[in-house]
């Protein structure tokens, strides 16, 4: 194998930040926090969204009706014409 060809890969602990869920694998990604598990320094990636709190993956993903919202916007403002403005005089 060629030398400095392939990235450094560290001990890694990503926290989910809405549940809590950790999740240690290896990755390239480094931190300035960093934490001791089973004798091995992690660092930890505090993430928004992973697999335990995306819609997706939860089954809590919310189905948007767009027909539905077709049809009320037509029963409130079908009905309405824009006025037509006044001619200009010459």
């Amino acid at each position: 194998m060629k030398k400095d060809l392939h990235p450094d890969y560290h001990p890694v602990v990503f926290v989910d930040i809405s549940t809590g869920r950790r999740f240690i694998t290896r990755s390239t990604v480094k931190s300035a926090k960093t934490e001791e598990i089973d004798g091995v320094e992690h660092y930890v990636v505090s993430c928004g969204i992973t697999s335990d709190s995306h819609p997706f993956f939860t089954g809590r993903n919310q189905f948007v009706d767009t027909e539905g919202r077709i049809d009320k916007f037509q029963k409130r403002f079908g009905a309405v014409r824009r006025a037509k403005k006044p001619a200009k005089a010459s």
